[in-house]
């Protein structure tokens, strides 16, 4: 069985930052510049990447510029710093030179290497190629007189032999004869796999890959690693992040690759519970959020109508009328609601859970209401939902995240703080102790 080498156990975010930039006075400006972000602006893994976001021409200099900036910045740099070097699985010659870069890198006396916490590896191949960059990391190790094993590697699936090595990984990383426990995230990267695959859309877009990132959140969880989706290229399209972290999340992928300190703000927040619980309505093909006021929760769409008739309701959805009493009506609305819970409302049932638990009880009901209001007419609707260990370990999952990034990001704190509240930060680092 694969046991997790590793302290941490989330990363929200995977933000890379070219080493090296061509004809710019500072040729390290954007790594310079990304090394001093703090608090939510900040990664937690912050790659300086020497491969596609650096010309060929400028990599040499990259190196240069990663072993300068780490020096002079890494010791205060909140989150992990693991560089991206040159790799690939047919050119023995591109692999050499990766083993190059990372040696550079990491001789002591450069300054670097004691903040460097790990590499990226992209273009890997099956799995004989991963065991290759982990034996370079070996030879590192021995060279320089860290432990075997110290150095974390990360590698991008670009690849449809990638995909299918992720299935060996679980049988590679417990065998003596490598250090292959070393693992630490597997990222996708939709663009290179997409040529690998051949694929063609219409529009020449990038297909969705589903499919990848399910595979991709499976072998992590196989194998004890951290999953990572790749780009969302087009940046200012915030709401569309948001709807693709929200889809990785539904499959157990939490981290993202970021682009900008703006994608970070988001990642870094996306997956942590919301302040404030919320109501919402499945409506046909869209959700919509219901409004608060006084305590009710407001539909305002076009698309439910709702009105009273003798001593029942006619409630129409897409163009349909259903007569119904009040029962009827309750549970008809039921089935379309969701509720969103907060923070404060999934410590509030784990304590009650655990409350319970301590006095001999193995389960408990939870109940949920609201009023929900359409077209001024009030609808009382009520659910109880049972809560066994199954569910309380389920519920678990956002308060280990939060726990996670309190424990191994101070520098956010007082956002925390602010976003919640210093007596639910308390609470919420507490549950589950």
């Amino acid at each position: 069985m694969v046991e997790r080498k590793h302290e941490r156990e989330f990363v929200r975010t995977f933000f890379t930052s070219p080493t090296a930039l061509q004809g710019e006075e500072d040729s390290a400006k954007m790594i310079r510049s990304a090394g001093q972000l703090r608090g939510m602006q900040a990664p937690d893994v912050w790659v300086p990447d020497n491969e596609d976001a650096t010309a060929p021409s400028m990599r040499e200099e990259g190196v240069d510029n990663i072993i300068e900036v780490v020096s002079e910045q890494g010791a205060d740099f909140p989150g992990e710093i693991h560089p991206r070097v040159v790799w690939h699985r047919d050119s023995p010659s591109t692999r050499y030179q990766g083993f190059q870069q990372m040696l550079r890198i990491m001789d002591p006396e450069n300054g670097a290497a004691e903040h460097i916490d790990g590499f990226v590896i992209p273009e890997v191949g099956g799995i004989d190629d991963w065991k290759k960059a982990d034996e370079f990391l070996t030879i590192i190790e021995n060279e320089y007189g860290f432990e075997e094993g110290s150095i974390k590697m990360s590698v991008i699936i670009e690849s449809g032999l990638s995909e299918l090595a992720m299935g060996e990984l679980p049988d590679e990383m417990v065998k003596r004869t490598n250090n292959m426990e070393r693992m630490f995230l597997l990222v996708d990267g939709e663009v290179d796999y997409t040529k690998d695959m051949r694929a063609i859309t219409p529009s020449g877009d990038l297909p969705p890959w589903p499919e990848l990132r399910h595979n991709t959140s499976r072998g992590a969880s196989a194998a004890g690693l951290i999953a990572v989706d790749g780009p969302f290229d087009d940046i200012r399209d915030v709401e569309g992040y948001r709807e693709r972290m929200t889809e990785n999340q539904a499959k157990g992928m939490l981290g993202i690759w970021s682009l900008t300190p703006g994608q970070v703000v988001e990642a870094n927040k996306s997956p942590l519970p919301p302040k404030e619980g919320s109501w919402r309505l499945d409506v046909g093909d869209t959700t919509v959020e219901l409004d608060e006021e006084d305590g009710r929760q407001v539909y305002r769409g076009d698309q439910l109508s709702l009105e009273e008739s003798g001593d029942g309701y006619v409630l129409t959805a897409g163009g349909e009328r259903h007569e119904l009493d009040e029962d009827e009506l309750s549970e008809e609305l039921l089935d379309l609601a969701q509720y969103i819970p907060s923070m404060d409302d999934i410590v509030d049932s784990m304590e009650e859970f655990e409350a319970a638990r301590e006095g001999g009880t193995g389960a408990i009901a939870m109940e949920r209401s609201a009023t929900i209001v359409i077209d001024d007419v009030e609808v009382e609707i009520s659910n109880d939902r049972m809560w066994d260990e199954a569910t309380y370990q389920a519920a678990m999952t956002p308060i280990s995240l939060f726990q996670d990034v309190y424990e191994n990001r101070p520098d956010q704190h007082e956002e925390l703080e602010e976003m919640y509240g210093e007596d639910i930060v308390e609470r919420a680092t507490n549950v589950g102790a």
